[in-house]
């Protein structure tokens, strides 16, 4: 149950109990009206705008509708108090009655509390990583992989039919550089001496495995071949090699796609998805021949001056036109973006999301153009930009650099630190800040550790219950049990702990909207801090602990409290991609 929908309802039900509103009904909406927690908790459990935003239309002063307002809501039997703040805030006290029947539906729900219809099943591709199959994953993947990962499963929790795509890039130049980096790998391990890689081919090692899997295949067959035919044989080698290793890697970060697209696919049959993606545009009236002004900088005499087939793109949102077709007839790298979209749109997708790196700025406006020409506004596509990370280690910052062979991998973080130290840290900031990574900070056992504090309080949960299996032997732990007795639970500190929970449904949503993964990660910092703070507090007040070994029944009530905690950080932590562990040592 989303309290703040359940209350957003009641309010507006109320409202159409006062005259004034019935008078002007045909004339207002309720679509701007909110239920939030207060900013200020110890002004109450709820609050609305419900008077600010309709006092204008309806002809009254906030303050006074505030007054209306609040006298018809005291007539709801789980409103304990109802009280006009400032200009015509409405704050909202519940009754302890309603807080204890929201906790046993908590624990009735179990994981799945807080899971959501917004979606009602629409379709949404999320498209992540994306990363060129020219080598292992390293952490400047991290970031995208884990943000798209998280925010596909988000989407999933909210309701939304998803599914998770990665785009392989394996038609472009940069195949043509693997290729030949492979093949001097392979002649490397037909025993010839290559020397130095030559600059702008790929030196990394991890390249050799390949090279040695091509001489035991071939022997000397290759070396003996024009490059014209090797090429093709070293490609497909060389891209299932890639792909299979940046597959391992993304399940080291528990990161596992839906679909792996190839660009291939494309440029299959002469082209012809994207000969048939062009002919669309063309026949919606984006496509012209025509040409381009010279770029910045450039000097107009030294451009040459050429027609081109062009995407109307301007007409759609972009800065400039963008060509499809160069003057010699070979299909622009930005063609293949556009038969690409055109295939997600024609399998049904009603939104797609691209997951890039930030330096892949330039494209947000063309991809969002190329939408609203293929799909005549019928999808939405948005792109999220991850910013760089940062690595750090004993205070001096972790260079890399992909060319040169000297980087750091994916694996190689996630062995030193853990996967969920990992994905964790990835979301404990908004993709588009930048991220600092301290391997000393995710790995220490402390409150400033986020994913160890979360961890840690779902590992408390679960020593809680074996604490009362030792207290009760014979105890029944069901959450059938659990959910009757919660009419024990009355404390105010314990009731916050519930208001604490009661906001997960809310942050679901509203981070599922706002494409924000991050804020689930905040969330259950915040619940863990609640939690513990509550613990802590059981250590002065016995009365408040969560096992009385001498009142079975008090025990019972306050375990349903923590089976509701476990349950939303199990199912917070599973948004994430991180475990809920049972034990922590």
């Amino acid at each position: 149950m989303n309290l703040f929908a359940d209350f957003e309802n009641r309010i507006k039900n109320a409202l159409e109990t006062l005259d004034l509103v019935k008078e002007k009904r045909s004339e207002i909406t309720f679509d701007r009206i909110v239920v939030e927690p207060p900013r200020d908790a110890s002004h109450g459990d709820a609050a609305t705008n419900a008077a600010m935003v309709l006092a204008k239309p309806l002809g009254t002063n906030p303050r006074a509708l505030a007054e209306l307002l609040g006298a018809a809501l005291k007539q709801d039997a789980d409103i304990a108090e109802v009280s006009v703040a400032g200009p015509g805030f409405l704050n909202i006290r519940l009754s302890t009655a309603y807080w204890q029947r929201l906790l046993s539906s908590m624990v009735v729900d179990g994981t799945d509390f807080g899971r959501s219809p917004l979606g009602a099943g629409r379709k949404v591709n999320v498209e992540y990583v994306s990363a060129n199959p020219t080598g292992p994953m390293h952490v400047g993947h991290c970031r995208g992989a884990v943000v798209g990962d998280a925010l596909a499963n988000l989407l999933g929790f909210a309701g939304f039919g998803v599914t998770k795509e990665y785009y392989i890039n394996d038609a472009g130049s940069q195949i043509d550089v693997l290729a030949r980096s492979v093949f001097i790998r392979y002649r490397e391990a037909l025993g010839e001496s290559v020397g130095e890689i030559p600059a702008g081919l790929y030196p990394g090692d991890y390249l050799k495995p390949v090279g040695e899997a091509l001489a035991q295949e071939f022997g000397v067959r290759l070396h003996n071949m024009p490059e014209e035919e090797w090429m093709a044989i070293v490609k497909d080698r060389a891209i299932a090699a890639m792909m299979e290793m940046i597959r391992a890697d993304l399940a080291a970060l528990n990161v596992h796609h839906d679909l792996f697209y190839s660009e291939r696919q494309l440029h299959a049959n002469g082209g012809a998805p994207i000969r048939t993606a062009i002919n669309d545009l063309t026949f919606k009236g984006h496509v012209y021949r025509g040409t381009l002004p010279p770029p910045k900088g450039q000097l107009p005499e030294d451009w040459e001056d050429r027609e081109q087939t062009l995407f109307r793109s301007t007409e759609v949102g972009d800065d400039i036109d963008r060509p499809l077709i160069k003057s010699d007839g070979s299909y622009t790298y930005f063609a293949a973006d556009v038969a690409y979209f055109k295939d997600k749109f024609d399998r049904g997708f009603e939104q797609m999301i691209y997951v890039l790196g930030a330096d892949h700025g330039g494209y947000v406006k063309r991809l969002e153009a190329v939408a609203r020409a293929v799909s005549e506004g019928k999808s939405r596509l948005t792109v999220l930009l991850c910013q760089l990370v940062k690595l750090y280690r004993d205070g001096e910052p972790v260079k890399m650099s992909k060319r040169s062979g000297d980087f750091v991998t994916l694996r190689d973080v996630v062995e030193e630190v853990g996967r969920d130290s990992v994905r964790f840290m990835m979301l404990y900031r908004k993709n588009s800040e930048p991220l600092d990574f301290d391997f000393a900070k995710v790995t220490e056992q402390s409150k400033d550790n986020p994913v160890f504090y979360v961890q840690y309080a779902h590992a408390r949960c679960m020593s809680i219950f074996r604490q009362a299996r030792e207290a009760f032997a014979d105890i029944d732990l069901s959450c059938e049990v659990l959910a009757s007795a919660v009419d024990g639970v009355t404390d105010p500190a314990e009731v916050q702990l519930i208001a604490k929970l009661a906001e997960y449904p809310r942050i679901i949503e509203a981070a599922a909207q706002s494409l924000e993964p991050h804020r689930v990660a905040f969330y259950l910092y915040d619940l863990a801090s609640s939690f513990h703070a509550h613990w802590n507090k059981g250590k002065d007040q016995p009365e408040l602990r969560f096992v009385n070994d001498k009142n079975r029944q008090s025990t019972l009530a306050r375990l349903g409290l923590v089976y509701a905690v476990a349950s939303v950080l199990k199912s917070g932590l599973a948004i994430t991609g991180t475990d809920a562990p049972e034990e922590m040592r």
